[in-house]
């Protein structure tokens, strides 16, 4: 397993020598993190807003306050942001986080020593709908060239680009059109064909990579599980377009106890994690559980009980979990401070294979 960690590093890379760019640096922090069998943990829009509180002035805020700091005593390694209404040029993303807090952000997460990582849910281009409006399966297609909607596509990809460079010289996660094997996004499995999506996939790594000269950015692959392993590969835009594979598997009790919920949510994930292992190493990838959680945390003891347990084996570089929505009451992924069951996140953040930022 060793030596076949330190060639996806290399891979990873694309150079001999480790730690030589920024990109570099965190292929190494992400690839040591699996070689020494730690997990760091991530948490969406931690810095921005939490259960009951958001910032108000980004500008003057120190973003001190988090969520997940006041339960732990600890920052996430991972912030997640999302950069959804960039590609209407507005000052704020679809979940009100101003675009100026998350520069803000980035600067003093990386300066900690943490990680960030970027997804996007664009509106659909053809309908003028939000990213869920699947109404039609003819938007990807629209956005490729020679579609009627390339020209505008392009320059949301523009727009998209011009906020990642103007973080300057800091590496990044980027996971475009994610979940992208369900079908709840205009680019998901029922809306356009397997060639059209991995075609949508190069042509925004072709032109942040190639045509704006991003070097930056590691690439996350993450369609939605569980699933078997070839479904997953399906659309696999190809090792040169590729730094990460993840996925995203969220607990969903339904009208099952809490309990069965549970066993088989970590039944999912293992599977799923045993895949990703194994195509990691094929690929020579670094993998990660790139979302997951279970909204409301009813289970007082998911945390150690549940989600522990279903990745602890596996060479998973973070596991991020979504965010404490502050408008939302019953609409958070981590514990807050006051929250009944806050003592396990604790607990789970001491675990000696549990990386926190103190």
């Amino acid at each position: 397993m060793l030596l076949a960690l330190c060639a996806i590093t290399a891979c990873s890379t694309g150079n001999k020598k480790p730690m030589e760019t920024p990109k570099d640096k965190l292929v190494h922090q992400l690839f040591t993190y699996a070689q020494e069998g730690k997990i760091a943990y991530g948490h969406q829009d931690d810095l921005s807003y939490g259960h009951a509180w958001k910032v108000e002035d980004w500008e003057n805020d120190k973003l001190e306050r988090s969520d997940v700091k006041a339960v732990t005593g600890k920052y996430p390694v991972v912030l997640g942001f999302d950069l959804g209404d960039i590609e209407h040029g507005s000052d704020r993303n679809l979940d009100g986080v101003p675009f100026g807090l998350m520069k803000k952000a980035v600067k003093l997460h990386t300066g900690r020593g943490g990680i960030v990582t970027f997804s996007w849910h664009p509106d659909n281009p053809l309908t003028g709908g939000d990213a869920w409006d699947i109404s039609s399966d003819q938007v990807v297609k629209a956005v490729l060239p020679g579609g009627e909607k390339h020209a505008e596509f392009k320059l949301w990809l523009e727009r998209a680009a011009d906020f990642i460079e103007s973080l300057g010289d800091v590496a990044v996660i980027f996971r475009p059109w994610h979940e992208n094997l369900g079908s709840w996004f205009w680019w998901g499995g029922k809306l356009c064909t397997a060639q059209e999506y991995k075609d949508l996939y190069r042509l925004t790594w072709t032109y942040f990579t190639k045509e704006r000269g991003l070097a930056n950015i590691l690439w996350c692959y993450s369609p939605d599980g569980p699933i078997d392993p070839r479904d997953y590969m399906s659309r696999y835009p190809g090792d040169e377009f590729v730094d990460i594979l993840g996925t995203d598997i969220y607990e969903y009790p339904g009208a099952s106890s809490l309990e069965e919920a549970g066993v088989r949510f970590g039944t999912q994930v293992k599977e799923m994690m045993n895949s990703l292992a194994a195509l990691s190493l094929e690929h020579q990838k670094l993998m990660c559980f790139s979302e997951t959680g279970l909204e409301g945390l009813g289970d007082p003891a998911w945390w150690t009980g549940t989600l522990l347990p279903a990745i602890e084996k596996y060479p998973v570089s973070y596991v991020l979990t979504w965010r404490n929505a502050w408008d939302k009451p019953g609409h958070f992924y981590a514990a807050w401070d006051g929250f009944e069951y806050a003592e396990d996140m604790k607990a789970f953040s001491e675990k000696d294979n549990i990386v926190f930022l103190d």
